[in-house]
């Protein structure tokens, strides 16, 4: 037997064409980003390069129309973080956040905190939710120069409500940046109807895209403000010693990873086929099945939501006779992938309450299976009620 229920770590398998994708640039195309003469292959990479671009900033609905050039490629979600908020906070300015985040949020405002940053901490209630009106009675109280949160949270699947917080930092005028690890790809999410300075994302969870690809769709007076991270080559402007300060080069030095691009278009394209609408769907069809049953097991406890509401299919639990990690291995014996421990966000296991023992988490996924549901059931039930 083998059942993946760690979709919230990387959603796994990617459909078909991803990894063709990834395969088919390898070996027919190759060619580095403007950095060649091999006309053919050159060109076909820039406008690979320019499609990715074009199909994020529709999907994310970018604004100035979806302009392309305001997509920014990264490895990952925690580099585009990294750029954000190192990009634009300086020492004396006030940073809030909320007590939910993954150590992608978290660990770049401690650093910055030590150079002079000051950081607020919104606490959210026990299962995981953030009451926007203690985002606006800090604003009240504070000077507030940016709110960074995530919208989904990686523990125990709760959704923030982005839509109340980015019409405070709206009407305040304060920078709103969304981490949407756990949500792009599955959820509809509009950067202009959400007031977003800048949305990070990740390719490889949602998206279905490969590791090593995350990227920002930018505010575009937002990215004025904010510093690059990273300076070197572009492959353009190259007479300047200085980095450019034209998107998208801004924020792009060095090779990008063009064989996750190719896959990350690819995955998008089937995104737009599938539909996200059905995407969801039937992930929270295949959630609600397994909450269904996971509240019938002995001794369970929750952490996080016990209901389906708003939230996505994310569970974290502890069990009254067994380890979170022993369980876990034990599962892994059995085929059945989850993840025990902490999950890269200590702040949110404080505020469930399951720090620091951690918590199993069961995450299902779109290629999860009824079946996979109901094997998870019944060795979760028989490894407990023993």
């Amino acid at each position: 037997m083998s059942v993946y229920v760690n979709n919230a770590a990387t959603s796994w398998p990617k459909p078909e064409c991803v990894p063709r994708a990834v395969f088919d640039f390898m070996t027919g195309r190759g060619a580095n980003l403007a950095r060649g003469a091999a006309a053919k292959r050159d060109v076909d990479t820039l406008d690979m390069v320019m499609e990715c671009r074009e199909a994020l900033a529709d999907l994310f609905c970018g604004y100035r129309d979806g302009d392309p050039r305001y997509v920014t490629f990264t490895s990952n979600v925690t580099e585009s973080l990294n750029i954000v908020l190192k990009g634009y906070l300086r020492p004396g300015m006030t940073v809030a956040t909320t007590s939910m985040e993954h150590n992608a949020v978290v660990r770049p405002l401690r650093a910055l905190e030590k150079n002079g940053v000051n950081l607020e901490i919104i606490e959210c209630d026990d299962r995981g939710r953030l009451d926007p009106r203690s985002l606006e009675l800090l604003i009240e109280s504070k000077t507030i120069d940016l709110v960074v949160m995530a919208h989904g949270s990686n523990l125990c699947g709760v959704i923030q409500d982005v839509k109340s917080v980015g019409d405070i930092c709206r009407d305040k005028g304060i920078p709103f940046v969304l981490d949407t690890a756990q949500t792009a790809g599955v959820i509809h999410i509009s950067a202009s109807d959400l007031s977003l300075s800048a949305l990070c994302f990740t390719g490889h969870k949602g998206l279905m895209g490969p590791q090593g690809i995350g990227g920002i769709v930018w505010e575009p007076s937002f990215a004025e403000k904010c510093s690059p991270f990273v300076e070197g080559g572009t492959g353009s402007f190259s007479d300047e010693e200085y980095q450019p300060t034209r998107m998208p080069d801004k924020f792009e030095a060095g090779t990008p990873n063009l064989p996750a691009i190719a896959g990350l278009l690819a995955a998008v394209r089937w995104i737009e086929k599938t539909g996200i609408d059905a995407i969801h769907s039937r992930e929270m069809e295949l959630g609600e099945r397994l909450l269904k049953g996971l509240v019938h097991i002995k001794g369970i406890k929750f952490h996080g939501p016990s209901d389906m509401e708003s939230r996505l299919p994310v569970f974290a639990v502890n069990f009254d006779c067994v380890d979170n990690g022993t369980l876990a291995g034990e599962l892994a014996d059995l085929g059945i992938e989850t993840r025990p421990g902490l999950h890269c966000a200590p702040l949110a296991h404080k505020t469930l309450g399951s720090f620091p023992q951690g918590a199993l988490r069961l995450s299902v996924g779109y290629f999860n299976t009824e079946e996979d549901v109901d094997s998870t059931l019944s060795q979760l039930s028989r490894l407990v009620d023993r």
